[in-house]
């Protein structure tokens, strides 16, 4: 038989809404779990099988109603008291679920503490539903796996449309589960572009800040340099909400040391509905050919978005020149700082566990490749080859080159010279130079392509310029509103 929720819940709801909803007692938080969880039964695990949740907490409901009591007592804690969020598979929780990054090798990997991002979310009152599928290893597996696939979890599809369409990654099940509102919040994680490139596929908001903003500690990692964790909403208004949630210092990422005082926790205040007006945003339109012809380009959508930024009283800048943009990046920084830092963080896993390095890992999919390698391996077993130390000469020498061409003749090269707030990008093509600058970046809906797939832009600035750029995408959302949810 179906099981009929209260009339107020519709296909998607805001925190604001919600708030005001449980403050009026017309739900609660153990409803609105359910609700989430029923959603996936019908769509994610069913039906369209969308397959953007690899697990869910078998506790989350004990905590809505431990939050619905606390919310009776003593009032709400914040603004994400009883607020669902899905976590992406490589972010560490001390509970009864597993902490995996895709792999069958640690499917039953149950971490000795929560990261500390999820300690702060707890504290906010926020229910954590599940884990979400991604591309395995974040994109460290094989230059052949599909973006959103993961051995353990199999593929993630984009629920606009055809199956097939591009879901992006590697953060791919936080951006889905929220597109199709199987939650209303999402952690994903970025190297370069795991957050954006999914966010602009599944026409959701998200969030890639400055590296440091937010701890990584607790979080199966990629590189030392380029990894971020970041927030997935479907409005400007709750990704900013989530993202003053999640930043602090942590004494075990010295990365975040550097945001002492420049850290909000309250991200709202910078939501200006005029905030476009006045503003000096430079349009970058060198599109690499590949991308263009690629599908994910539409120059009719990107020319009404920058018409948008016009009407809305910007002063647009057309054609900035952004000298090193299309330099070829070297991928010596991320594959030296997979190795090692992958290689410390099977070492350190419990005795019990049958990995204990990347040479383990490899192995162990090798003894299972028909579980395990679909796709292959090439990546891996290339990092693998590397020596474990991060002295050699080629290391060295591109990690100087892509901070400089990153930020001297990058991101604050075209900042200075055209005197400008933010750059503007079709979709995520702005992703590596900002994931080598280590500079924050807002993707959000700007519309669909006649075919249905959805179309995004992206804003780009310095280093903790979060609050400029929240700015700019809440006053381009308030004047297109475009988002539209998937039609199941």
């Amino acid at each position: 038989m179906d099981i009929k929720f209260k009339s107020f819940f519709t296909e998607e709801l805001s925190i604001s809404e919600i708030q005001v909803a449980m403050d009026n007692d017309e739900i609660t938080s153990k409803e609105l779990v359910m609700y989430y969880l029923n959603r996936m039964a019908m769509y994610d695990q069913n039906g369209p099988i969308i397959n953007s949740m690899l697990e869910i907490n078998p506790e989350a409901i004990f905590i809505a109603e431990a939050l619905d009591h606390e919310r009776r007592i003593k009032g709400a804690r914040g603004p994400l008291h009883g607020i669902p969020v899905v976590l992406k598979d490589n972010i560490e929780t001390n509970d009864f679920m597993h902490t995996s990054a895709g792999t069958i090798a640690l499917e039953n990997h149950i971490a000795n503490q929560d990261a500390f991002l999820v300690k702060r979310i707890r504290e906010a009152g926020a229910v954590i539903v599940g884990k979400a599928n991604m591309t395995e290893l974040a994109n460290g597996m094989s230059s052949e796996m599909w973006a959103g696939y993961s051995s353990r979890g199999g593929q993630t599809l984009n629920p606009y449309g055809d199956p097939q369409l591009f879901v992006g990654g590697s953060s791919s099940g936080s951006a889905v589960a929220v597109a199709s509102n199987f939650t209303m919040l999402s952690v994903g994680t970025e190297t370069d572009a795991s957050i954006l490139s999914p966010a602009i596929q599944n026409s959701v908001v998200g969030i890639k800040p400055t590296v440091g903003l937010i701890s990584r500690h607790g979080i199966i990692p990629f590189t030392y340099s380029q990894d971020t964790p970041g927030p997935f909403a479907r409005t400007v208004t709750d990704a900013a909400i989530l993202l003053g949630a999640l930043t602090g210092i942590d004494q075990n990422d010295v990365a975040t040391y550097k945001s002492e005082g420049r850290i909000k926790q309250d991200y709202t205040i910078f939501l200006d509905s005029n905030g476009l007006n006045g503003a000096k945003i430079g349009i970058f339109n060198d599109a690499p050919k590949a991308y263009i012809e690629s599908g994910e380009y539409d120059e009719s959508l990107f020319k009404n978005a920058i018409q948008v930024l016009i009407e809305q009283g910007a002063t647009v800048i057309e054609d900035i020149e952004i000298p090193s943009i299309h330099r070829e990046w070297k991928g010596d920084v991320m594959l030296y700082e997979l190795k090692h830092s992958l290689d410390n963080y099977l070492a350190k896993l419990p005795s019990h566990m049958t990995v204990h390095s990347l040479s383990d890992l490899i192995q162990f999919n090798i003894s299972i490749k028909e579980k395990a390698l679909k796709y292959g391996q090439d990546k891996l077993e290339r990092t693998e080859r590397l020596s474990n130390t991060l002295r050699s000469p080629e290391y060295l020498k591109s990690k100087i080159e892509d901070l400089y061409f990153s930020q001297d003749q990058g991101i604050d090269y075209a900042l200075k010279k055209y005197d400008l707030d933010a750059i503007v990008f079709p979709s995520y093509i702005g992703s590596t130079i900002s994931a080598k600058a280590g500079y924050p970046s807002i993707a959000i809906p700007a519309g669909y392509m006649e075919s249905g797939r959805p179309f995004g832009i992206t804003f780009a600035s310095t280093a903790f310029s979060e609050g400029i750029l929240l700015k700019l995408a809440f006053a381009f959302e308030q004047a297109t509103k475009l988002r539209e949810p998937p039609k199941f």
